[in-house]
């Protein structure tokens, strides 16, 4: 069984505009200049086709300079990635997620013991919604550290919103800044990347937690848990990964073996998962260093039913411990959907799979060596079943 994908791929959904590509049209001849290049091995399928990426947060964004020539920046730099976060879309997509959003409004609201008099420092505060809930909440001081020009944003935002007082936002890096008090007691902040770890801002967390963090202070969320799953997905992997083999008569298999490589971030129908979900890895963000991103984790996904496996698929949960309840919620495919949606990592091989049956395997996930915000994935997976058998090594980057 196929699917329609929902949101995600190459280009944006029918009716939908190209948000992550800005065009302005001259009347007289552009030249358009790239920025950011590497070796081939470093490249994805979007660098040989010039796609926009937005579900990667890798965007291609054009402007005018002069009549005659346009810049073309792309995102995945890392000195460009802070620029990224200005654009109104990305804040609009953030804050529209209703599920991310209202679960953090209710941990704060529903749990002012953790807030009230408490000194908050928030993490990466974009618009500063999470800080306005605090204040909300009886904090004594805020302070929202943003690296982006979206500080401009939300210092105005906190002004607004009589809030100036309570609320500090401070432009710039959270390793660079230095606060005017020597703790807080709270450190709050939505640093969950694609698969949990791309383009995220944990390591700056825990640099924060080690720095300020009073010794029985809170870090908000705490928990955070990894699975993978398996799916069919015969028809969409048609379109997006075979495609390469025939376009209009000729041979593009090159762009399909950099294709293969990189993980779709997409909405999965729950109607097509195949197997059992396994745990690959929890992190205790209160406790945890930053070389625990890094991990290699087993993994055994057993059939529910007879099918065909055309790809895994990772998401995430993240938790509230401290809260007087439990709270939480989950990136996965039979959870309400999110802006984080679900990341998908094509096969090579095609399995045909019995109920009953196993893929066992190991995932090895670490940051890229060059840019530690991008995530090199290695996955090993074997199959002896009853109507094929195979075993074989992948590797994917998320970039």
């Amino acid at each position: 069984m196929g699917r329609r994908r929902k949101s995600g791929g190459a280009s944006p959904a029918e009716g939908e505009e190209e948000s992550s590509q800005t065009k302005m049209e001259t009347e007289e001849e552009e030249e358009v200049i790239g920025i950011g290049s590497g070796s081939s091995d470093d490249k994805t399928s979007a660098d040989y086709y010039f796609d926009s990426y937005s579900h990667f947060g890798k965007f291609t964004f054009t402007f005018t300079l002069t009549n005659s020539f346009h810049f073309c920046y792309n995102f995945y730099q890392v000195s460009i990635f802070f620029l990224s976060f200005f654009l109104s879309g990305i804040h609009e997509e953030m804050l529209k997620d209703v599920v991310r959003t209202k679960t953090y409004q209710n941990v704060i609201y529903q749990n002012s013991f953790l807030f009230k008099d408490k000194v908050v420092l928030d993490v990466g505060a974009g618009t500063g919604i999470l800080s306005l809930f605090c204040a909300k909440s009886g904090a004594k001081h805020v302070y929202a550290i943003e690296c982006s020009q979206m500080a401009d944003m939300a210092k105005e935002i906190v002004r607004v919103n009589g809030l100036s007082n309570v609320i500090t936002v401070l432009e710039g890096k959270v390793e660079e800044i230095e606060l005017p008090i020597a703790n807080v007691d709270v450190i709050i902040s939505e640093w969950m990347g694609y698969f949990l770890l791309f383009e995220n801002m944990l390591n700056t967390v825990l640099y924060a937690r080690d720095k300020w963090l009073v010794n029985d202070g809170a870090v908000l969320p705490d928990k955070a848990a990894l699975y993978l799953t398996a799916i069919e997905d015969a028809e969409y992997k048609d379109d997006k990964i075979e495609f390469w083999d025939n376009v209009y008569g000729f041979n593009m298999s090159c762009i399909k073996k950099q294709a293969m490589m990189e993980p779709l971030v997409d909405t999965v129908d729950p109607n097509q998962i195949v197997t059992n979900s396994q745990l690959l890895k929890t992190m205790d963000i209160s406790k945890m260093s930053p070389g625990d991103a890094s991990f290699t984790a087993s993994f055994k996904l057993i059939a529910e039913r007879t099918d065909y496996i055309h790809a895994l698929v990772a998401y995430f949960d993240v938790s509230f411990t401290k809260c007087h309840k439990l709270m939480g919620f989950s990136t996965g495919p039979k959870s309400k959907s999110t802006h984080w949606k679900q990341t998908v990592l094509y096969l090579e091989d095609v399995i045909s799979i019995c109920e009953g049956e196993a893929i066992i395997g190991s995932m090895t996930v670490e940051p890229n060596k060059r840019n530690p915000r991008d995530v090199d994935i290695m996955l090993k997976y074997s199959f002896n079943g009853q109507h094929c058998q195979m075993s074989r090594t992948q590797h994917y980057k998320m970039r």
